[in-house]
């Protein structure tokens, strides 16, 4: 049975590189992300029975290669980007009341129109921290497969719809359609050691030091550490994102395993009309900021879009915007997230 769950893998990752290829050809944004994604979320709900029995896919190549994109943010971290960051303080304190207001709009749509109840519309409700608020909802005794589609299936609705939007918006594919990243193309095979060593250095401390989204920041802070020191210049080959980006891609779609098509189309309808609000209130926060803190509409814009750190991260990558700004953002939004489904929970449930 392992091997056949080997084997499968294996299968899933050539068929969506090849998916990741075609979606390059045809000026997909994100092509090796959402390809992949598209093609074993296709899998994964109409073709389930050509997999073997209780298959799923291994969370731990998802989190090897997550780390992969967290250590090229990492070495684009300069001294000139942590005072940018500084000068961006405004926007984080106004991200701060994105959190809780958001949050307050998404009950009422899960509550309201979803007919959840009570525990399943206050944690699907969480603009933030997919794993966080399902493990609070489980506990307040939330409808847990109902949470958990409506939790990913935000981060999914916000990583497929936003480059696209952003690329009609702009008029043209986004750069990764273009091969915009902050990659190198010609990197020594004598760096992959070097590579390896400072991802499992920046997992091992992000999750010793209890970092959000772990698998990535913790790779980010090891690799800018090691870029503002000198201590270890990295370079990131292209081909080496290009695969991270497959496998997250082909995680990410083999996660609507189990699901009925009426379950996701409900649940997608639900979770289009939460993301379409949160995308209205972030663009208002994006162009009340945007003179304050000097960036443009788009960069704030991908940094207030309530999707996961690593998909925004890399989204930021194909407009050529600076990643670690975006992810800066995300993890606060995370933090904040936290700290409100930590105060909810002990709160009695009724009052919801």
């Amino acid at each position: 049975m392992r091997m056949a769950h080997f084997w499968t893998t294996i299968l899933v990752l050539a068929f969506s590189a090849l998916t990741g290829y075609f979606a390059q050809w045809i000026y997909l944004p994100l092509p090796y992300l959402l390809g992949p994604m598209i093609f074993s979320g296709l899998v994964a709900t109409s073709f389930r029975g050509i997999l073997p029995r209780n298959y799923q896919f291994p969370l731990y190549l998802r989190m090897i290669f997550i780390a992969v994109i967290g250590l090229m943010i990492g070495t684009g971290v300069t001294s000139d980007l942590l005072e940018t960051a500084i000068q961006l303080a405004p926007s984080f304190i106004l991200l701060t009341i994105f959190v809780p207001l958001v949050f307050a709009v998404n009950y009422v749509v899960y509550r309201r129109i979803g007919r959840f109840d009570k525990q399943t519309a206050l944690y699907s409700s969480s603009p933030g921290g997919l794993y966080e608020s399902i493990a609070f909802g489980e506990v307040a005794g939330a409808n847990v497969a109902r949470l958990s589609l409506q939790q990913f299936l935000r981060v999914t609705i916000v990583v497929t719809l936003l480059p696209i939007g952003m690329s009609i918006w702009l008029g043209h594919p986004v750069g990764s359609a273009q091969g915009m990243t902050l990659a190198k193309d010609e990197v020594p095979w004598q760096q992959l050691p070097l590579i390896a060593l400072s991802g499992v250095t920046g997992m091992v401390f992000g999750k010793l030091l209890r970092f959000p989204a772990w698998q990535l920041t913790g790779p980010i802070a090891a690799a800018a550490i090691f870029s503002i020191s000198g201590i270890l210049p990295l370079n990131i080959p292209q081909w080496l994102v290009n695969v991270a980006q497959v496998v997250v891609g082909a995680s990410l779609g083999m996660r609507f395993s189990g699901l009925t098509r009426l379950q996701l189309i409900r649940g997608f309808g639900l979770s289009a009309a939460s993301v379409g609000i949160m995308l209205v209130i972030a663009s208002i926060c994006a162009i009340l900021i945007e003179r304050i803190t000097g960036e443009t509409f788009d960069v704030l814009l991908i940094s207030y879009a309530p999707g996961g750190v690593t998909e925004m991260a890399i989204i930021a990558l194909s407009l050529n915007a600076s990643p670690t700004i975006v992810t800066m953002h995300h993890v606060w939004r995370i933090l904040v997230t936290v700290l409100l489904l930590s105060f909810l929970t002990k709160v009695n449930s009724k009052k919801f």
